[in-house]
């Protein structure tokens, strides 16, 4: 039966052994921007919250496609969503929305 010294001696080397994966310099960097975007749709009532946790700001912008062509398709104006903020954004359309996307840009 081992002694418990000999079990933490075991325990000390395996520590001061483990294995360390070397730097693998091709491996791409994920990229660390874009405000993270919920949408929800409430009849012709469009509204959007963005929430950027990163360091660097994202200017997001809303666009809506309108369901009828006699409704006037909206491309908001851009918003800065700074770091750890989280911007609303509102749009809609007359009738049935269509679709609904965000924008983003540095």
């Amino acid at each position: 039966m081992p002694s418990l010294a000999s079990l933490n001696a075991s325990e000390e080397s395996m520590r001061e052994h483990a294995r360390v994966d070397g730097d693998d310099g091709d491996k791409p960097v994920p990229e660390t921007f874009g405000a993270e975007c919920r949408t929800s749709i409430d009849g012709s009532h469009v509204t959007v919250y963005c929430h950027n946790p990163y360091p660097e700001t994202d200017r997001v912008r809303l666009h809506i496609e309108c369901d009828r062509w006699w409704d006037l398709d909206s491309d908001g104006a851009p918003v800065a969503a700074e770091p750890a903020m989280t911007v609303r954004l509102t749009g809609r359309c007359w009738k049935e929305v269509r679709s609904v996307w965000v924008s983003h840009e540095r």
